[in-house]
């Protein structure tokens, strides 16, 4: 089974689009996304029509949970918090019902997989993971971990291979996972990277092959970035798609 995984779509709506159409190319016959639909873009209800009506599951992230009322965002910074308030104002109830029932984890256990937005180690406070030692703090819960576990939120590529007292960070590059290791691996971001690659992040998993990939796919950045300028927010949420930072 080809599963398509991807994150971070922050209410990118010519991302998206052009990452789904990306996914049209391949075989896939499942997606799921990792959650933070909203926040930062100007389409917030577009980008949740189609991930609602696509993902088979759609996993919590902070800025969703910030928009349905279901954390504290007091200490996000001021340009971050007037695009969340804007986009609960403008979210159909459907969509936030919808950010309102997403679950903050969700396990395929009959492939060895785990999905989640942040850390799994402690779901709802949304923990980075992108240096190994992030990663290895998860060695305390080697025996609940699964074979993959994939998150979200940093909007970087990364890859991290753990076994008991060892973590080896690896090349965000294709690869199979091998007996023995278990996996974090970082999706990257669909409508926000900030690895100074401004192309939309998407991934594939291969249930049977056991192999997973990392793709880019280019978009119309200046249509997603004049949007923002328009749409009273932060200029500056603009300005970062174009350098990918």
């Amino acid at each position: 089974m080809r599963l398509a995984i991807f994150s971070d779509v922050h209410a990118n709506i010519e991302a998206l689009s052009a990452v789904l159409e990306a996914y049209r190319r391949e075989s896939v016959d499942e997606y799921y996304c990792l959650g933070d639909v909203v926040g930062y873009g100007a389409s917030p209800n577009e980008c949740a029509d189609l991930v609602r009506n696509l993902a088979k599951v759609t996993i919590l992230g902070n800025h969703d949970a910030a928009v349905a009322g279901r954390m504290d965002y007091s200490y996000y910074y001021e340009a971050a918090r007037q695009a969340l308030d804007t986009h609960a104002r403008q979210l159909t109830p459907d969509n936030m019902a919808w950010l309102r029932s997403l679950p903050y984890k969700h396990d395929l256990a009959n492939i060895g997989l785990t999905l989640c937005h942040g850390s799994p180690l402690r779901l709802e406070e949304f923990e980075y993971i992108f240096a190994p030692e992030q990663a290895r703090e998860c060695l305390s819960i080697w025996d609940e971990l699964s074979d993959l576990t994939l998150i979200g939120h940093s909007h970087l590529c990364k890859v991290f291979a753990l076994r008991p007292g060892e973590v080896e960070e690896l090349p965000a590059r294709r690869f199979t996972l091998r007996k023995g290791w278990k996996y974090i691996v970082s999706v990257g971001s669909v409508g926000q990277p900030r690895d100074y690659d401004n192309r939309a992040s998407y991934t594939l998993f291969d249930s049977d092959t056991r192999e997973f990939d990392f793709k880019r796919v280019e978009y119309d950045i200046e249509s997603a970035a004049t949007k923002i300028f328009e749409g009273n927010l932060e200029r500056n949420f603009g300005h970062r798609l174009f350098i990918g930072v």
